[in-house]
């Protein structure tokens, strides 16, 4: 596995996030001895899980589980995105496993912001839609989805902090 990114304290809030900001990650080559220990612990399909099984598959091979790719995403989504104050997720939609990730493919991320929100309830957070993608080498998105997340305002940050008057 690669190591872990550990980012600084976030510093951008709702305010100053951008309609149609667009950000790539790095790219990371997954390897076959990655994905069956990942599947045999959280998803012990065996086209996950044993190679000669695999290769009579619908994929003639193992393939990543969806729930790792997934994992791989969180982490390079924090690489790219470790800036902005989250308050959390709160859903996925069209979340769709285009193509399977397989030993020796390419990966990255992309994420842009479609939509942004204050919220009509609370002052101290707005609401950022995200469409991301896991994408191939060759421009292939393996993975897409869009994530709704809460992030805090600048008034909640500074109020969190004891600044505000």
């Amino acid at each position: 596995m690669t190591e872990l990114f550990t980012p600084a304290k976030p510093h951008r809030t709702f305010e100053d996030l951008e309609l149609g900001e667009f950000r790539r990650s790095s790219s990371r080559t997954v390897t076959q001895e990655e994905m069956l220990e990942f599947a045999r612990k959280y998803d012990p399909q065996w086209f996950h899980t044993d190679p000669e099984s695999a290769a009579q598959s619908v994929f003639g091979e193992v393939v990543a589980s969806g729930i790792h790719v997934l994992a791989l995403w969180r982490q390079m989504d924090h690489e790219i995105n470790w800036d902005i104050d989250w308050v959390c997720g709160v859903g996925w939609d069209e979340l769709r496993l285009k193509r399977a990730i397989r030993a020796g493919d390419t990966i990255h991320v992309t994420s842009e912001i479609v939509s942004l929100e204050p919220s009509k309830t609370r002052t101290d957070r707005g609401t950022a839609m995200t469409r991301y993608a896991v994408v191939l080498e060759d421009g292939t998105e393996a993975v897409t989805f869009t994530s709704i997340n809460l992030v805090y305002t600048r008034g909640a940050r500074e109020r969190m902090a004891g600044t505000a008057r």
